[in-house]
């Protein structure tokens, strides 16, 4: 397996998420190198690989054949995670699964328990979840600056698909829940804990045979802080979130996915006046890349609650899919007859 130095990565699929983000940080990193790409078209691998590097391969079983991958990403449509990081677990293979890692509570749980038994690393790839600027409004909240913390909102949405996108696909597991939906549920368990409740949910159809948007509403038991989201895939761009409290408020904006040289500015908004905090700029997805092959390779472990929040963030997902569909006008639904 790994040389002890670098871990061998292979890629299943030619998403453009892995083109423009993961592999340019793989290519950076000393710790991780890409071995192959592999595709059912092998033409479209090698031009793939023409510019990325490494082999391109014919079939996603023939490169989890491979001896020299160690790790494969899974940039895959979101419907298909769950049968291909199956897969690849049981070819021995440690997983950096994008985002959603699957599309059920179930599916998710059982390949975590998976990977624990076979002794691999399977890391569910929020690359935001890297970035310092979050850690920062964290320390800010912890020192008291916006008082008792009341609620956490979050907002990401994005210009509508187009024609043909798989994230329009409810077959590939598409809509704005999996997709853009994931961001701030991610960053509201960041901020108030996995422990949340929802409490309301509505996704936004519009003829569309996925979610096209949505909003959610969030509650800590424990202590009633609530949180809302709301996310898109056919709405003006819009990156955000805000932690309200008692004698304060922290907002930032391009939360989700800044680039590398973006600077990140808090804003602490108090009775006294609007305080800016400026962040240094930082590399998010090289951090989350070579957070995975430091694992990989031993150099850290990830801690037990990387699996609970990632089963936490699938139960979540369930429990608004299912609140919007009790809930929601039938008006607003795709049904099979409309299909």
């Amino acid at each position: 397996m790994t040389n002890g130095k670098s871990v061998g990565l292979g890629v299943l699929g030619c998403a453009d998420v892995a083109a423009r983000r993961v592999l340019p940080a793989v290519a950076a990193s000393s710790s991780i190198h890409l071995v192959a790409v592999a595709s059912r078209d092998w033409k479209r691998a090698e031009r793939y690989v023409r510019q990325h590097g490494g082999d391109a391969v014919t079939g996603y079983e023939a490169l989890l054949d491979r001896d020299d991958v160690d790790a494969v990403y899974v940039p895959l449509p979101a419907g298909l995670h769950a049968e291909w990081i199956e897969r690849a677990l049981r070819a021995g293979k440690h997983v950096l699964g994008e985002k959603p890692l699957t599309t059920s509570i179930d599916d998710t749980r059982r390949l975590f328990e998976l990977a624990e038994q076979l002794g691999l690393v399977m890391h569910e790839n929020f690359m935001f979840c890297n970035h310092p600027m979050h850690a920062e409004v964290l320390r800010l909240a912890a020192s008291g600056a916006v008082g008792d913390v009341r609620s956490f909102s979050a907002t990401f949405t994005i210009p509508g698909r187009p024609e043909g996108d798989i994230r329009l696909r409810p077959d590939l597991g598409g809509g704005a829940l999996y997709d853009t939906g994931g961001y701030p549920l991610r960053a509201a368990q960041m901020f108030l804990g996995p422990e949340l409740e929802v409490r309301g949910a509505f996704l936004r159809f519009a003829g569309s045979a996925v979610d096209l948007g949505g909003s959610v509403l969030l509650v800590r038991p424990d202590d009633g802080v609530w949180a809302n989201l709301t996310f898109g895939l056919d709405d003006a761009y819009r990156s955000t979130y805000a932690l309200a409290g008692s004698a304060g408020r922290i907002e930032v904006d391009h939360v989700f996915t800044p680039p590398a040289d973006h600077l990140p500015t808090a804003r602490l908004t108090t009775p006294s006046g609007t305080v800016p905090v400026s962040l240094p700029a930082y590399d998010q997805c090289r951090a989350s890349v070579q957070r995975f092959a430091d694992a990989v390779l031993g150099a850290t472990a990830f801690p037990s609650r990387e699996a609970v929040t990632s089963i936490n963030q699938a139960r979540l997902t369930d429990e608004i899919h299912e609140f919007a569909q009790a809930l929601g006008p039938p008006a607003h639904r795709h049904t099979e007859e409309e299909s």
